[in-house]
């Protein structure tokens, strides 16, 4: 049968309204059937079969997973029905990934309009370099005049933008085959160590990761569970394997003896302010407490990044964009009053 699909935004909206419902004193399956009402007819008839299978005895998560929603969000309700706070986790993960996804949208915005620009700037500069620059050379031989500055910077770079372009397609082939040949085969651990290592992307995903862990395992450790019965959690979560290979790794460190916090100072795609955490929850006694205030801190920090990065790209996409016209403009404009002095 054909799968309706849910974008992200959606996904998150069912999600938090199940919260909310389930916040109010509503059983899990009472809540998804009072939401069936504000779901379109397709979406509608898929969640009425999965209701059913919640009623059978179907874990919730897995019932998403059929459903094909985010990762990320499965992720939290599978740990959701671990520690018990359903309501809570709910919430949390749709409005993290309602933020996630509004920062999408405004970065999609912010660039669509600078590329569109850019692309009708290279048609501008390809019409100048090849019909009226050409034209303008030949006149200012003909006439013993030099060409100008721009017009020279101009040529320049349409003799550099072939090479350039080739550069950028050699650059994406050999990104595709690491890719295909190489980091596919690596572990999770692995891959996302690589990945925090590019520019810009990488300390966004440092920070999430980090985050993601903390508020889990802080969930989990206030519900009742310990350290060990957390990651054993983390362990038996198919649907992220990033968090199932940690969780074991972290449990197999533990049985030869060492501390959580030392543990962890190893993984370079989790903050390095998290061990310490660690070490002054346990100290205190407050260990879930003191994970929850810092994946909050994470998700601050994100949010403030993202919008310091927002307000950075735009100035220099316009810059760049504003440059290129300029020299196109005077290009065209300069031999023209050579032309007139000449006369």
């Amino acid at each position: 049968m054909k799968k309706c699909r849910w974008n992200l935004q959606e996904q998150s909206h069912f999600l938090k309204r199940t919260g909310e419902l389930l916040s109010r004193g509503y059983p899990l399956s009472e809540a998804i059937e009072s939401i069936l009402f504000q779901l379109p007819r397709e979406k509608k008839k898929e969640v009425s079969r999965c209701l059913s299978d919640l009623r059978e005895g179907y874990p919730f998560y897995q019932i998403l997973s059929r459903l094909h929603f985010n990762k990320n969000l499965i992720g939290y309700v599978y740990f959701a029905e671990q520690h018990g706070s359903l309501a809570q986790a709910f919430q949390e993960g749709s409005e993290m990934m309602l933020k996630r996804d509004k920062d999408f949208e405004k970065l999609k915005k912010l660039l669509v309009y600078p590329i569109l620009l850019i692309f009708i700037t290279i048609i501008l500069f390809l019409f100048v370099d090849f019909i009226i620059l050409p034209r303008f050379s030949s006149l200012f031989t003909s006439m013993k005049l030099k060409p100008n500055f721009f017009m020279k910077a101009i040529t320049v770079l349409s003799h550099i933008m072939p090479y350039l372009l080739w550069a950028i397609l050699v650059f994406v082939l050999l990104l595709l085959c690491y890719y295909f040949l190489q980091f596919r085969k690596k572990s999770q651990i692995e891959q996302k160590t690589i990945l925090i290592s590019i520019p810009i992307i990488g300390p966004f995903l440092k920070l999430f990761y980090s985050h993601y862990f903390s508020i889990q395992t802080s969930y989990l450790l206030s519900s009742g569970l310990s350290i060990h019965e957390a990651l054993s959690s983390f362990e038996q979560n198919e649907t992220q394997p990033l968090y199932q290979e940690l969780g074991a790794l972290i449990k197999e460190s533990l049985r030869k003896g060492e501390s959580l916090e030392e543990i962890l100072i190893e993984y370079s795609f989790l903050e390095i302010e998290l061990p310490q955490i660690i070490r002054h929850g346990q100290k205190n006694g407050k260990l879930d407490q003191e994970l929850a205030f810092f994946s909050r801190h994470c998700l601050n920090l994100i949010e403030e990044r993202s919008d310091k990065l927002l307000k950075t790209v735009q100035p220099i996409l316009y810059s760049v964009i504003g440059v290129m016209i300029v020299f196109m403009y005077l290009a065209v404009l300069l031999p023209m009053f050579h032309l007139l002095e000449g006369f």
